[in-house]
């Protein structure tokens, strides 16, 4: 059996229904689980159980400073070596992305996945195209953003949810490989002409100042997380593009400029409150 864990995040539930469309056999975990789902708690050591789960689909748990992403996805290696779960698939981040301030978790995680004596296979992910369009301000009649004329070489999250249910799915075929899944470069500029209006440009200190005091309900590692997403996009640093993504899907990857302007327009004043932009998770 496969687990996808944080079932009720976007690229978990989302990977498990891409492995129920193949028709395996797959079930999810999380802290707070639903009908069918496994409760799977990584701050619970002594709780958690991975009996029968033959591929473990570890999905970040990245909503957190670096010392508790790293903890729990250590608890939960030590169970899954343990319990005898018999490969593990982490969705880790792009290596482009090694100087964004939550790279460093990904990373770490990545060598705990190598040495924790279980056959392994790292899914290096992209930014979520859903992501840099959420992130686009709305002001008056046109968007604003701190990536001024950069590009991200985003993904569909649906993308990533095939590429790792592919994977789990026929993991001994996969075992060992780091897989950088990038897709097309877009810009800002890009998403505005999408939504037919207009795109400004902001500098990095003033969307430091919107996020710090104009963003309700943000955690503290939070704003220097997306100032990075934002400098490294504005500065060229991940445009980058590869062919790892298509040779797993068997396919053309999907337009990722499409699923930015869809979630870009769902920002769109009148439809969620927004000021900074609502903040979605930059992992899961």
């Amino acid at each position: 059996m496969i687990l996808v864990t944080g079932a009720n995040g976007n690229l978990g539930s989302a990977t498990l229904a891409a492995l129920h469309a193949r028709g395996a056999t797959a079930t999810g975990g999380s802290r707070t689980p639903g009908v069918g789902v496994r409760r799977l708690d990584f701050d619970d050591r002594v709780g958690m159980d991975l009996a029968g789960v033959s591929t473990l689909v570890l999905v970040s748990a990245g909503f957190a400073e670096d010392d508790q992403v790293i903890g729990r996805h250590a608890a939960v290696l030590e169970t899954a070596s343990r319990d005898g779960v018999r490969h593990v698939v982490y969705t880790s981040l792009t290596g482009a992305g090694d100087h964004l301030g939550f790279a460093l978790a990904h990373r770490a995680t990545e060598r705990l996945v190598r040495t924790c004596g279980l056959p392994w296979t790292i899914l290096r992910n992209g930014l979520y195209a859903e992501l840099f369009g959420g992130l686009l301000m709305w002001a008056g009649d046109g968007v604003e953003s701190a990536f001024g004329d950069g590009a991200l070489a985003a993904v569909a999250r649906a993308d990533l949810a095939e590429a790792a249910a592919i994977v789990s799915a026929d993991p001994a075929r996969h075992d060992g490989s780091v897989y950088e899944l990038t897709g097309a470069p877009i810009t800002a500029a890009d998403v505005a002409a999408g939504l037919a209006v207009r795109h400004r440009a902001i500098g990095l200190e003033e969307y430091r100042r919107r996020l710090l005091h104009e963003v309700p309900g943000l955690l503290p590692f939070q704003p220097p997380m997306l100032s990075s997403i934002a400098t490294g996009v504005r500065h060229g640093f991940l445009d980058g593009t590869g062919t790892d993504l298509a040779g797993l899907l068997g396919r053309p990857v999907s337009d990722p400029l499409a699923a930015a302007v869809a979630a870009a327009s769902a920002m769109r004043p009148g439809r969620v409150r927004t000021t900074a932009g609502s903040v979605p998770q930059a992992t899961a």
